[in-house]
C-alpha cells in the first residue's frame, strides 16, 4: 500500500507556499469545484479540498492573548498548558507563519513561543490535516499556517491597541500601512509583558530494583517581556513584475524563578534522600528573518513565476542556575549552573510555476532548497557557592548540525465531469551531518524519497460536497533530538537526544462530507493513519533515582476517528460554533516492557457562542475539551477551559475590549507514565485565570469594514 498509492495530490486551486508573494489588487477569483467560501450569515470560515481556514480576527480572546490562546479556538487543534500544539491529538505538527517554516516553531522552544507571541497580528488560521504534495512534506499530523494581518484600504492606513490585565499583563501593538497602485507597505509592532505562576507536583513510584518512592513539589514563577516587529513592501515595475522584500523580528527576555523540595522512600517507608531545590533560568531569544520576493505574471490567465529567498537567524541564549540543600543526608549545599549558547541559521530558496492549461485543467511545479547550519553550546559549573564555581566537563559540551534538503514537486489538477482530481508528487533528497564535538563523534544521516497524494472532489448537489484524499507524510528529528548530550534538570532528572534516529513515516486517509445553506454550515471528516518509526520521549531508569529523558525509534501506531464541525446563526444576533473529535489511537509498546499494543477511545471538543447584544457590544462564551491522549508509556489526563470576551463599540474607529480567560480555574496539565516497574504522575496547575482591558484605535483608508479574509497569504495588504 505504501509505494502502490502512487496517485496523488490535491484539488486545490492555489496553496499558501505557491503564494508567498502576493499579487496587485484584483477582483476576486471565480471559484472551482475544489473551493467553496462559506459566506452570507455563517462564521467566517473557508473550505477547499485540503484545508479549512479559520478567521480569528473577531476572536476576543486573539485580541488580548498568545497566539496559543488564540490557536485553543480553532477545530482540530489543541493546546496544552505549556503550549505544546497538537492536531486531533498528534503532537507531530508543522506550523507556518504566512506560508513560510519559521525557527521560533521547531525544537523544545516551540510550545514557549507560541505562548510568547501575541496573537493580535494573526487574521486567520489555516488547518490542514492532510497536505497535498505541492506542501512540504514534514508534519505528520499536518500544518497549521499562521496568516497575519495587514493594512488594508486606499492610501495611509494604521491601527494602535493597547491592553492591561491582572498580574502586571501589558500587551500594545500598532500597525501601519500605506497602498497606492504600484506600491504597498505595511508594518507593525507588538509589545508584550506576561507573567504567570504555577504549582508542579510529581510522585514517581520505581520498582525495578526494589521499591523507590519519590515525591517531588513546587512553585514556579514566570515573568517575560517580548517584542516583534515586521516591515513589509512590494513594488510593481510593471504590469507583470512584482518585487518585494519583508524583514522580521521577535526577541524575548525570559525568566524563571522556581522552588522543589523532593523527598525519596523506601517500602518501608525509610528516607532515602531529601533536598530543596531552587532554579533561575534566564533566557534571552532574538529571531530574525529577510525575504526577497519576485513574482512575474507571464501570458494567459493565471500562469506565473515566482521565487522567493529567505534567510533566518535566532540567537538563544540562557543561563540554569540552580541551588541544592540537601536535608538528608547531611551533605554539603550543592551550586551548579549551565550556560546554554545556540546559534541558527537557515537559507531557503523556493521557486514555484503555475499554468492554466484550460477547461479546470492545471499544472504547478516547484522546487525548494533549504540549508541549516546550527551550533548547540553548553558550559556547566559546579562548585561549593556561586562564586566558587568550576568547570564540570559533564556539564559541558559543543553540537554541531548541519542540514542539506533540496525539494522538488508537481501537481496536475483534471477535472472529470462532476470529479475533480489532482495528483501530485514531492521529491527529496536529504543529508544531515552531527558533529557531537565533545564526544568525538560524528554521524551521517542521508535518504532520498518521494511522497504522493491524492486527492478527489466530488459534488452531491449545489449544497452538499464530498472530498476524499491520501498523502505520505515524514516527521523529521528536530536537530536537537539528535543530540547525545545529557542536560541536567536537576539531580535526579536529565534529558538527551539520540543520533541514530529515523524519520516517522506515514500513511494519511481521509473522507470528508460538506453541508452549506446560509446560515449552517456542516462538516464532518473521518480519518485513518499509519505511523512507522515513531519518534516518541522515553522515560529510562538510570539507578540511585535518577531518570533519563531521551527520544526513540520504539514505537508504531495506528489511529483513526471522526471530526465533526457545525457553525451557524442560532438568531439574528446569536451565533454559535461547535466542533467535536472522536477517535482511537493504537500503540505498538513492546518495546518498553508491555506484553501487547496498548490503546485508548478518546474524545476533543470545543464550543462557543457570539452574541450580538447591541450593535456596539458582541459577547463571545467559549470553552474547550482535551481529551486524554496515549503516549508510550502513560497518557496525558483530559483538561478543560473555559473563556469570556466582551467588546464594545464606541464609534467605528474605538473599540473597547474585556476577556477572562480559564474563568472557572479548571485549566490543567497532567501526564501519567504507568508501565511495569514505573508509575509516575506530574501535574502542572498554572495560576491560568486572567483578565484583560484594552482599547483598539483603527484610522485611515475610510471607513473600517468587519474583518474578512481570501485564501491569499496575507504577506502584503490587499486594498478594498
Amino acid at each position: 500500500m505504501r509505494t502502490g498509492l502512487i496517485l496523488m495530490a490535491l484539488a486545490v486551486p492555489s496553496t499558501v507556499m505557491a503564494q508567498a508573494a502576493a499579487t496587485p489588487p484584483r477582483p476576486p477569483p471565480e471559484k472551482s469545484v475544489s473551493e467553496v467560501v462559506i459566506t452570507g450569515q455563517a462564521p467566517a470560515v473557508q473550505t477547499s479540498v485540503d484545508r479549512r481556514s479559520y478567521s480569528v480576527a473577531s476572536d476576543l480572546q486573539a485580541s488580548t492573548g498568545s497566539i496559543g490562546d488564540a490557536l485553543r479556538s480553532v477545530p482540530s487543534v489543541q493546546v496544552d498548558v505549556q503550549g505544546n500544539v497538537s492536531l486531533r491529538g498528534d503532537a507531530n505538527v508543522t506550523i507556518l507563519i504566512d506560508g513560510k517554516p519559521s525557527g521560533q516553531f521547531q525544537g523544545e522552544a516551540k510550545g514557549q513561543a507560541l505562548q510568547q507571541l501575541p496573537a493580535e497580528r494573526i487574521e486567520r488560521v489555516e488547518v490542514i490535516t492532510n497536505p497535498s504534495a505541492e506542501f512540504r512534506a514534514d508534519g505528520t499530523a499536518g500544518i497549521i499556517n499562521l496568516v497575519t494581518k495587514t493594512s488594508s484600504g486606499a492610501g495611509r492606513t494604521g491601527s494602535t491597541r493597547l491592553s492591561m490585565g491582572d498580574g502586571d499583563r501589558v500587551l500594545a501593538s500598532a500597525s501601519a500601512g500605506f497602498n497606492s497602485k504600484t506600491l504597498s507597505v505595511s508594518g507593525d509592532l507588538n509589545l508584550r509583558h506576561d507573567t504567570n505562576k504555577q504549582a508542579t507536583l510529581e510522585d514517581r513510584l520505581d520498582t525495578h530494583a526494589g521499591y523507590d518512592h519519590a515525591l517531588q513539589q513546587g512553585t514556579v514563577h514566570i515573568g517575560l517581556d517580548n517584542a516583534t516587529a515586521r516591515v513589509g513592501a512590494d513594488y510593481d515595475l510593471d504590469p507583470r513584475t512584482r518585487i518585494g522584500g519583508e524583514l522580521r523580528g521577535n526577541y524575548t527576555d525570559f525568566h524563571l524563578d522556581g522552588f522543589s523540595h523532593q523527598d525519596r522512600r523506601d517500602a518501608a517507608g525509610g528516607l532515602i534522600q531529601s533536598y530543596d531545590r531552587s532554579l533561575d533560568i534566564d533566557q534571552q531569544r532574538a529571531n530574525g528573518q529577510a525575504t526577497l520576493k519576485l513574482r512575474r505574471k507571464l501570458e494567459g490567465e493565471g500562469h506565473e513565476a515566482s521565487l522567493n529567498l529567505t534567510y533566518e537567524a535566532t540567537k538563544d541564549d540562557r543561563i540554569r542556575a540552580g541551588e541544592t540543600e540537601n536535608r538528608f543526608p547531611g551533605l554539603a549545599t550543592a551550586f551548579d549552573q549551565q550556560r546554554i549558547d545556540n546559534d541558527l541559521a537557515r537559507t531557503d530558496l523556493k521557486g514555484d510555476y503555475v499554468r492554466p492549461m484550460g477547461d479546470g485543467v492545471t499544472l504547478k511545479a516547484g522546487f525548494d532548497l533549504q540549508y541549516d547550519d546550527n551550533s548547540y553550546g553548553n558550559r556547566g559549573f559546579r562548585g561549593p557557592s556561586p562564586t566558587a564555581l568550576l568547570p564540570d566537563p559533564v556539564l559541558t559540551n559543543l553540537f554541531l548540525y548541519k542540514q542539506r534538503l533540496a525539494q522538488a514537486y508537481a501537481t496536475y489538477e483534471h477535472p472529470f465531469g462532476d470529479l475533480t482530481v489532482l495528483a501530485g508528487l514531492r521529491l527529496e533528497d536529504m543529508r544531515i551531518n552531527l558533529d557531537q564535538a565533545t564526544q568525538g563523534r560524528k554521524d551521517v544521516n542521508a535518504y532520498a524519497r518521494a511522497y504522493p497524494s491524492l486527492h478527489l472532489s466530488w459534488p452531491l448537489s449545489e449544497d452538499r460536497k464530498l472530498t476524499a484524499s491520501y498523502s505520505q507524510r515524514v516527521q523529521r528529528p528536530q536537530a536537537e533530538d539528535f543530540n547525545s548530550f545529557r542536560l541536567m534538570l536537576d539531580p535526579l532528572n536529565y534529558r538527551s537526544g539520540n543520533p541514530r534516529l529515523r524519520p516517522q513515516q506515514t500513511q494519511s486517509f481521509e473522507l470528508g462530507y460538506e453541508y452549506r445553506k446560509a446560515p449552517v454550515m456542516l462538516l464532518a471528516t473521518a480519518y485513518y493513519r499509519q505511523n512507522d518509526h515513531v519518534v516518541i520521549d522515553v522515560l529510562r531508569d538510570q539507578g540511585g533515582g535518577v531518570f533519563l529523558t531521551t527520544r526513540e525509534n520504539v514505537s508504531n501506531t495506528r489511529s483513526g476517528g471522526l471530526e465533526l464541525v457545525a457553525n451557524g446563526r442560532i438568531t439574528k444576533d446569536l451565533t454559535y460554533s461547535l466542533s467535536g473529535n472522536l477517535f482511537w489511537n493504537q500503540l505498538d509498546a513492546q518495546g518498553l516492557g508491555f506484553p501487547d499494543r496498548r490503546s485508548a477511545v478518546s474524545a476533543f471538543g470545543r464550543a462557543s457562542l457570539s452574541w450580538q447584544a447591541t450593535d456596539d457590544d458582541l459577547i463571545q462564551v467559549s470553552t474547550f475539551l482535551n481529551g486524554k491522549r496515549l503516549i508510550a508509556q502513560g497518557y496525558y489526563a483530559p483538561s478543560t477551559g473555559t473563556d469570556f470576551g466582551w467588546r464594545h463599540k464606541i464609534d467605528d474607529r474605538i473599540s473597547l475590549v474585556l476577556t477572562a480567560r480559564d474563568i472557572l480555574g479548571t485549566y490543567r496539565d497532567k501526564l501519567v507514565i504507568d508501565t511495569p516497574g514505573l508509575r509516575s504522575t506530574s501535574r502542572r496547575d498554572p495560576d491560568s485565570r486572567s483578565f484583560m482591558i484594552g482599547f483598539a484605535w483603527t484610522l485611515g483608508g475610510g471607513k473600517v469594514k468587519d474583518p474578512g479574509f481570501d485564501f491569499s497569504n496575507g504577506s502584503s495588504p490587499s486594498p478594498q
